[in-house]
């Protein structure tokens, strides 16, 4: 096994709006999600070379997630989440992708309810 240095990239409060639930309410009205990620990967050859090729490229991830998320409806936080996760663990570099969705508002008496999936890979 080798020593390998993996980056970890943080993506912090990204806030969306989505169709998110499944109460009458909900179904019709846009309602705002905050999204945290964190993905692992190895990055000795970036940080070794400052070759952009050689890292992983957290802009595009980010994109397609604004799109699914904004252009989807979801009936629950965990196929929100579920599919985040997938388009975060696509690039068969990552090693770890950890997800939390909140749903600000989402009961009362509380800021938010979210939910967290994570998704481990073994060395490739």
């Amino acid at each position: 096994m080798t020593n390998v240095s993996l980056a970890t990239i943080t993506i912090t409060n990204l806030r969306l709006r989505t169709y998110i639930g499944f109460n009458p309410e909900e179904t019709t009205k846009l309602q705002d999600v905050v999204i945290n990620i964190r993905i692992q990967y190895p990055a000795e050859k970036a940080a070794a070379t400052d070759n952009v090729e050689s890292a992983l490229n957290y802009k595009t991830i980010t994109k397609e997630i604004i799109q699914h998320v904004e252009e989807g409806r979801f009936l629950l936080l965990e196929k929100l989440v579920g599919d985040v996760l997938a388009i975060c663990t696509t690039h068969p570099w990552v090693r770890y992708a950890s997800v939390t969705v909140d749903k600000p508002h989402a009961l009362r008496f509380a800021d938010s309810v979210s939910l967290t999936l994570e998704e481990y890979r073994d060395e490739q």
